[in-house]
């Protein structure tokens, strides 16, 4: 039985977790108003170092279990260390803050995950983002 599916969680369980880093290893660009990204229920996924995965803006704030349809692109990144990424964790790039996790979705899995982020719709290349620049997710 899956506790989050089953809402057994009436508060966040993650007391202390360490800040996930990474660099930016691709930048995108692209808009659509119809992605059809479908979250999991799950609120925490577990990121391994060295793994790469994918970054994208919601324009809606969405919750694990949502469909996400209006987003942008942002890029890939490599995480240089492991950890937990929670729903609601901070994502920033070069110490700028970028939005909230809002969630997960598999579509391209187990080739890499999407991390959906609610934050302004703008692609990668529409921020001006670049290969190398540093990437931190912290809890909220």
């Amino acid at each position: 039985m899956d506790p989050y599916k089953v809402k057994m969680f009436k508060r966040d369980p993650y007391v202390l977790k360490a800040p996930l880093m990474g660099k930016l290893v691709a930048v995108l660009d692209g808009k659509f108003s119809s992605r059809g990204l479908q979250l999991i229920s799950q609120p925490s996924r577990v990121i391994c170092k060295n793994e790469v995965h994918e970054l994208i803006i919601a324009v809606k704030d969405a919750r694990p279990g949502d469909r996400v349809d209006s987003i942008a692109y942002l890029g890939f990144v490599e995480f240089q260390n492991g950890g937990v990424m929670v729903s609601g964790d901070t994502i920033m790039i070069d110490n700028e803050v970028i939005g909230t996790v809002c969630g997960f979705d598999e579509t391209h899995m187990p080739n890499h995950l999407n991390i959906v982020i609610h934050g302004q719709a703008l692609s990668g290349s529409e921020r001006d983002l670049q290969i190398g620049q540093d990437l931190q997710c912290c809890k909220k």
